[in-house]
């Protein structure tokens, strides 16, 4: 089973991301956006950050992760390249991302992510359980 792909929209790009379960579909998603930033291949995880969101639904709970992870990223200078996402009851989730600080001359230098968007997010837990989300360039 693949981990993520990624479709066209304009001016923005979308990711489906996967997994056996929910847990495994976030943690996908997770991955699928720092991707988009980077080589995730060359983010070493040094050092470690974890919390815990809740929110009114699954959607809006897929919104706040993203998010999560993207304040993460530009208020610590970091790239992630490990997460390990727990959801739990009522729409929560404990997260632990791992990566290391920024190093241009290390790192891949792709595209910046600007927002998440809510357009066409979804969260569907068939077999496998899908994500889909579009990502702000």
């Amino acid at each position: 089973m693949k981990k993520f792909e990624y479709f066209g929209v304009t001016a923005d790009i979308g990711f489906k991301a996967y997994g056996k379960d929910l847990n495994e579909a976030f943690e996908n998603a997770g991955l699928a956006i720092f991707n988009i930033i980077s080589d995730t291949s060359d983010i070493e995880p040094t050092k470690e950050i974890s919390f815990e969101i809740t929110s009114e639904d699954n959607v809006s709970m897929l919104y706040d992760y993203l998010e999560e992870l993207l304040f993460y990223h530009e208020v610590e200078f970091m790239l992630f390249s490990e997460f390990n996402v727990e959801i739990l009851n009522n729409f929560s989730l404990k997260a632990t991302i791992k990566g290391e600080e920024i190093n241009w001359e290390k790192h891949t230098r792709k595209s910046e992510i600007k927002a998440i968007t809510f357009h066409k997010m979804e969260v569907s837990q068939s077999n496998p359980v899908k994500i889909q989300a579009i990502v702000d360039l």
